[in-house]
């Protein structure tokens, strides 16, 4: 399909589409925005950057207002009809800022209730009548159990980052909500990576046989991604990482460590060595994470440190490059990260700091790439 228009969307949402200048759906929106239209359950796996987003909201916006249209409006506080699980508060304020952009001309209601929150305002939140609701698990089974939230007129269910909500961490939490939903219900999955051992999990949750969609970029880097591999040591590394940060100090960069005391060195090597840059770290209150990447995206400072937390869901469009200082352990990890670059059919850059252990990391990278 060559537009959106293409599509059984409501006017409405191609209006709200076309003021943001979208005209023309990615490949995992021309396979997926059809069979959920349709009201078919989908997991879908594509690479990050790729659309995934709206390859749901639209679907679940345009069956809902269409559920409206027809007489059937929603009546009954604290019962949403669409709900998008997510596991972080980051992801969930970004999806929540897309299916608002979306709401100019279907009037549908969106709230969300994110982890990081006060208890009373999430109870707020969901006080009322509204159509669609973004949350992470924690905050959602908190509210299931106190009875401030009902699932029980759910049409819509969908896990964002799947094979994070499926892990066993998250899984009871997920398990939960997916049960207090009505069995007729939608099960929507998506992720950028989802490896072919997780299907015996999630086989038992679906309540039919799912549509399937992989899109040809799925657990691969994405195109228009430079990678450059720097082999390094321990006693290498912060020279290394120096001579890359002073090649260009206006470049938006990820800089990645694996933990919390490796992001600690870090921050105390860039402070010392006088380069701005802001932490985003798991165990910061909200408000300074909050405060954080609103300087990053500002432009404000051109380094954002982090961890795994930044490699889910962040969508910063001036991230021209990524600095993996410790690799990660696993491919998944590594693609979720390096897809904060590059994305939406821009350019990036990543810059791979190689100790000996990342050696069996580099190979399998090497395997894929000879797939493609």
């Amino acid at each position: 399909m060559a537009t959106f228009a293409d599509f059984d969307l409501l006017p409405t949402l191609i209006a709200d589409l076309t003021s943001q200048q979208i005209t023309r759906p990615t490949e995992v929106q021309q396979q997926s925005i059809p069979a959920l239209l349709r009201g078919e359950s989908l997991v879908g796996v594509s690479e990050t950057g790729s659309g995934k987003t709206l390859a749901y909201a639209l679907p679940m916006l345009s069956r809902l207002k269409e559920l409206e249209i027809g007489g059937s409006a929603v009546s009954k506080p604290g019962r949403p009809r669409g709900v998008v699980v997510v596991p972080g508060r980051e992801l969930g304020e970004q999806v929540a800022g897309v299916f608002k952009s979306l709401t100019h001309g279907t009037r549908l209601r969106v709230r969300s209730v994110l982890g990081g929150s006060k208890k009373q305002v999430a109870r707020q939140n969901v006080n009322g009548n509204f159509e669609i609701l973004v949350g992470t698990p924690g905050r959602l089974t908190q509210l299931l159990d106190t009875w401030d939230l009902r699932l029980d007129d759910v049409r819509t269910l969908v896990f964002d980052e799947a094979d994070q909500l499926i892990d066993k961490g998250f899984l009871p939490s997920a398990t939960q909500i997916l049960e207090a939903c009505p069995s007729k219900a939608q099960l929507v999955m998506f992720s950028a990576t989802l490896p072919p051992s997780v299907d015996p999990i999630l086989a038992p949750l679906f309540f039919k046989e799912p549509v399937r969609v992989r899109t040809a970029g799925a657990s691969r880097t994405v195109r228009g991604l430079s990678v450059e591999n720097i082999a390094v040591d321990d006693e290498s590394r912060f020279e290394a990482l120096r001579k890359v940060l002073i090649r260009d100090f206006a470049v938006g960069t990820l800089v990645f460590a694996n933990t919390r005391k490796q992001g600690d060195e870090l921050a105390g090597w860039l402070s010392q060595h006088q380069f701005d840059f802001v932490p985003l770290m798991g165990e910061m209150e909200r408000t300074e994470r909050r405060r954080n990447l609103a300087a990053f995206r500002d432009g404000a400072v051109n380094i954002l440190l982090t961890t795994d937390l930044g490699g889910r869901g962040l969508d910063i469009q001036r991230v021209d490059r990524v600095v993996n200082v410790h690799l990660p352990h696993g491919l998944d990890n590594y693609l979720h990260r390096v897809g904060r670059t590059a994305r939406a059919g821009r350019e990036g850059t990543v810059v791979n700091l190689v100790a000996g252990r990342d050696h069996e990391l580099m190979a399998e990278l090497k395997w894929r790439s000879r797939k493609k």
